[in-house]
């Protein structure tokens, strides 16, 4: 069965257009070395919910916008050798790219695809 990697950041609104074109970048990297899809999304009908919520996990301010994002693979081993190749990548370079975000409030992990209609 497939397996994804998931994201959840919050992005300063004055700063979705950076990430946008930073996401389509290293997006075209992860594809290039055999990722199936790298999907983002800007959440629109995301609300701050009394105990849990989306905003609440990645502790998103008044001023930022929750992206919810995937990366589809074939499987977890093809994910390992992808990331390592993506990872050791000199295109994405810390020098090249400021982060638009705040990576320490990231969310993220790996899922096994358990079902799909």
């Amino acid at each position: 069965m497939s397996y994804v990697d998931g994201f959840i950041v919050a992005v300063p609104r004055g700063n979705v257009d950076a990430y946008k074109e930073f996401s389509a970048y290293a997006g075209s990297i992860w594809k290039e070395y055999g990722a199936l899809e790298y999907v983002e999304c800007l959440g629109n009908d995301v609300p701050y919910g009394e105990l849990t919520s989306f905003p609440r996990a990645v502790m998103a301010k008044d001023d930022e916008v929750v992206v919810f994002s995937w990366i589809l693979y074939k499987s977890k081993q093809q994910r390992d050798e992808i990331n390592t190749k993506v990872m050791a990548d000199p295109r994405l370079s810390s020098d090249k790219w400021q982060m638009p975000f705040d990576g320490k409030r990231m969310i993220y992990g790996g899922f096994e695809e358990m079902l799909r209609l």
